[in-house]
């Protein structure tokens, strides 16, 4: 077939802003062409939510990296200039409002050589009453359902992704409906239809689509894309899709009659879609054949579609100037990569990686429950660091470290003064355990080995008493330095991270948890628990968010849980005070990219390919962007 309290004292502002303007100050060695390259084109992501104990409002805003060094602030309140002096040392600010009564209008002008830029201007309406920390997206969940065999199911908000479908440089949120009964591959039984809301930032709801009955829910099935691939300005998302689907405008692709679900709930046989769908309306603008097509399971490992039915998928600037969609079948045995390029009007193949192809029978088996995408080699485009291997932007095998499947992997500058990657991978093959390597050539740095499955893993700076990132996983109870030297016991973590208070290091983000280490007693000590106020994490044993992301404000990254009866978003908002001013994470193209994967299969936390950490020093060079 072929048819996204107080004001800073003067005082602190004077103590801190040589360390601010040093930051701000961090060139980048670009391998990127930002100049041509198609990126967001992102506003200014103002946000007023009231602090935890409710006496102040923080307001906070991008630093983008198309502003100048010396670009400055100033803040309105209803009119009213709240700033004495332009604001050039941070990117939020506190205000003690007289009247919470009423709606309050906040404006935040550009300033640039000391004038004040009136086009510019951002604005946000803080409602009477709102809520603490945090702002509130209503749902409309989806109603109960039965399955074929007569049993009763409902829906939980699940995994969600950011995009700006109406082209105004601000977010929406893509939602998944997860089932109650989803399944992963491994389990028989029917599950309900996987659906898709699109929300404002405001709660209005602009769409929704129903995958329909052929299309299985459960984690390692739907991997959907959100992402603006045609660069008009606007986001489109991209899943598989089979018959039955209806998109955002009620039409149905293919044959809405058939039925491709086998007594056992799983699905062997049946057409097999690739849709892009238009992200301000839902309505699906293309659909070709999935590549590859399933054929018969058998040829995939099993009998019971646990092999064939195995997907993933990936943002890529593949040319290193537009981006593409990277749409991946099987890791346990064979493994198949398909890139595609949407230009509005047709979704074109651009090439096809495939373990089956002589010359990479080898990288068969190689690839884990989840996938990362940077520059690893300096040529200026993108390569997919799958498991343990590397597909290199032209489709062609970069290098396979046959050390096998594995479950999370992290992807970063670990070096404080190094440009170069380094993978952080974690194996289950009861024998290489937890590997520290180059992610340009393989070449393994460090090992943990384990003669066990080592399901997790995590790297972040959380100690900013030791030089560079830290690792560690299940594989062993201590934490480990970049040179693969034990540092600290009692292991903190294993799921998330965020930045969140602050300061350089990162945060520990497990389940509705947000804890902090501190490497003198080697514990981490909660900071916030969003259990406290009605929230819930997905995914079972994996616990992590619907999404975690800079997605507004300043560069700290937000947290979005679903409350316990699924009938409310919330994004979460630090308000803690913070001396310094980056740009966002999200104009850092491997960072934005590992947001648009980080619903994919087993979530991951997103990581940027720069070192961002303690370790930051004056003239310090970071490879990729500016912060």
């Amino acid at each position: 077939m072929k048819s996204a309290k107080c004001h800073f004292s003067n005082c602190l502002i004077t103590a801190v802003a040589l360390f601010v303007i040093l930051c701000s100050s961090i060139k980048a060695q670009p391998r990127y062409d930002y100049v041509h390259m198609q990126r967001e084109k992102l506003g200014r992501g103002l946000v007023a939510v009231p602090t935890g104990n409710g006496d102040s409002i923080c307001i906070s805003w991008r630093y983008l990296d198309t502003d100048s060094q010396d670009v400055a602030f100033n803040l309105y309140r209803d009119g009213k200039q709240l700033n004495k002096q332009p604001l050039t040392t941070t990117t939020c600010f506190w205000d003690k409002p007289t009247d919470s009564s009423k709606p309050t209008e906040y404006k935040l002008h550009v300033v640039v050589h000391g004038v004040e830029e009136a086009h510019t201007a951002a604005q946000f309406i803080l409602k009477p009453q709102a809520t603490p920390s945090y702002i509130s997206i209503p749902l409309s969940r989806p109603s109960e359902g039965i399955t074929p065999d007569g049993r009763r199911y409902w829906y939980n908000a699940n995994d969600c992704s950011v995009g700006d479908v109406d082209g105004d440089g601000e977010y929406e949120i893509i939602v998944k409906w997860e089932p109650s009964n989803a399944h992963d591959n491994a389990h028989n039984g029917y599950t309900g239809n996987v659906l898709f809301d699109c929300y404002t930032l405001d709660g209005k709801k602009l769409w929704r689509i129903d995958l329909g009955r052929n299309i299985r829910a459960g984690a390692h099935y739907t991997q959907f894309l959100v992402y603006d691939f045609d660069g008009d300005g606007k986001t489109e998302m991209i899943c598989k899709t089979s018959d039955g689907c209806i998109d955002g405008e009620g039409n149905v692709i293919g044959d809405k009659d058939a039925n491709y679900v086998e007594p056992n709930g799983r699905i062997y046989t049946g057409s097999e879609y690739l849709t892009v769908f238009d992200g301000m309306t839902g309505k699906a603008l293309c659909t070709v054949d999935y590549v590859p097509q399933r054929g018969s399971i058998s040829l995939w490992g099993d009998s019971n579609a646990n092999r064939s039915e195995r997907y993933l998928a990936a943002v890529a600037y593949l040319d290193g100037m537009r981006p593409s969609a990277v749409m991946c079948r099987g890791y346990y045995t064979r493994t198949v990569l398909a890139a595609w390029t949407w230009d509005g009007k047709h979704l074109s193949q651009q090439w096809t990686f495939d373990s089956n192809i002589p010359q990479w029978h080898s990288y068969a088996g190689q690839g884990n429950h989840n996938l990362r995408v940077a520059d690893v080699d300096a040529d200026g485009c993108d390569e997919i660091v799958y498991g343990s291997m590397c597909v290199d932007n032209d489709g062609n095998g970069l290098y396979n470290t046959r050390l096998g499947h594995g479950d999370a992997m992290h992807l970063y500058a670990f070096f404080p003064d190094s440009d170069q990657l380094q993978v952080w991978d974690i194996h289950e093959n009861g024998r290489d355990g937890s590997t520290f390597r180059d992610a340009a050539t393989g070449k393994v740095l460090h090992q943990i080995r384990a003669d066990f499955d080592v399901g997790r893993g995590m790297a972040a700076d959380i100690d900013p008493t030791n030089w560079g990132l830290e690792m560690w996983s299940t594989g062993s109870p201590y934490i480990y330095n970049v040179k693969g030297e034990t540092i600290a016991g009692n292991r903190p973590s294993i799921n998330f991270a965020v930045w969140w208070d602050g300061d350089l290091s990162r945060e520990l983000l497990d389940g509705t948890r947000i804890s902090k280490y501190d490497p003198q007693t080697h514990r981490a000590n909660t900071i916030i628990d969003f259990a406290n106020m009605q929230c819930a994490a997905n995914n079972g044993s994996k616990n992590n968010p619907c999404l975690s992301a800079d997605i507004i404000g300043d560069w700290r990254e937000e947290v979005i849980l679903r409350t316990r009866d699924n009938n409310e978003l919330r994004i979460f908002i630090s308000t803690l005070p913070t001396s310094y001013r980056f740009h966002t994470f999200m104009q850092d193209i491997p960072y934005r990219l590992s947001v648009a994967t980080e619903n994919v299969a087993y979530n991951q936390p997103p990581e940027p390919a720069v070192y961002f950490g303690s370790d930051v020093k004056k003239g310090q060079k970071m490879r990729g962007t500016q912060f």
